[in-house]
């Protein structure tokens, strides 16, 4: 009889309202950089999956993009995709901001939420700023509308609270081969990776001034004899105005987004 625990594998939605840290949470549970994050809301725009190991345990994180009251289409297409998300998950993580967040938009994610069969888990961030009391009477609050299984406190940013919380997600996993190798953290290509590397310095450089209809589009992804990397990408905007916006003054903005993805 072998001593070594058996393998276990499952889905984690994590779900929240918009900016609520829920990339900056994936990333401390994977323990590296494989979702977008930025201060422009709705920025996760396809369900990368972020993918967390814990002892024999592996979890698929399933970073779903903000649900919220949707206006326009594409709106309307993310929201139901991160309902979708959570629909074959076998924990549903709400990730609450509790310093930014804005009732009318917890309201329909609670009410959703009671509905729902899967375990749920409360995770109420930024602890790192916020005061003790006004967190436990909103995570009261919150637990008298849904039956949450377990309440979190973290900091995504510094990662304070997450390794308990990952130890907990980890025992929800049922028994079951991984579905990935252990070395793969994303199911999204490397040049994938890299491309979403350079929107979110987009983002983070040019904040309201542009859309979210702009793009990254890789072109090259090649490995060079020297070890190192060479990486052509093509960033794509709706509207001929916004290319001056994208290069900056002398070609100084696009100079600097490459600039600060290279570090990435």
């Amino acid at each position: 009889m072998s001593d070594t625990p058996p393998t276990r594998c499952g889905v984690v939605a994590v779900i929240g309202a918009p900016n609520a840290g829920k990339s900056t949470l994936v990333n401390q549970l994977v323990g590296q950089k494989v979702a977008i994050t930025s201060a422009k809301a709705q920025t996760t725009r396809a369900r990368m999956l972020g993918i967390a190991l814990h002892g024999p345990v592996q979890m698929i994180l399933v970073d779903t993009p903000g649900i919220f009251a949707p206006r326009r289409r594409l709106d309307r297409a993310m929201v139901s995709a991160a309902w979708e998300g959570a629909e074959s998950a076998d924990a549903v993580l709400l990730l609450v901001d509790p310093v930014k967040q804005r009732r009318h938009e917890l309201e329909p994610l609670l009410e959703a939420l009671g509905q729902r069969p899967e375990r749920k888990i409360l995770v109420l961030n930024k602890v790192d700023v916020s005061r003790k009391e006004p967190l436990l009477a909103l995570a009261q609050e919150l637990s008298q509308k849904v039956d949450f299984a377990e309440i979190f406190f973290v900091s995504a940013l510094t990662g304070e609270g997450v390794g308990e919380m990952k130890e907990a997600l980890a025992k929800l996993m049922p028994e079951g081969p991984w579905m990935y190798p252990e070395d793969q953290v994303s199911d999204a290509s490397e040049r994938l990776l890299a491309a979403e590397i350079t929107r979110e310095q987009l983002y983070r450089q040019l904040h309201e001034e542009l859309p979210y209809d702009s793009a990254v589009r890789p072109e090259l992804y090649q490995h060079r004899p020297d070890g190192s990397l060479e990486i052509h990408q093509q960033i794509v905007v709706a509207r001929e105005t916004q290319r001056p916006i994208v290069l900056g003054k002398g070609g100084q903005k696009i100079k600097a987004i490459g600039e600060a993805a290279r570090k990435e």
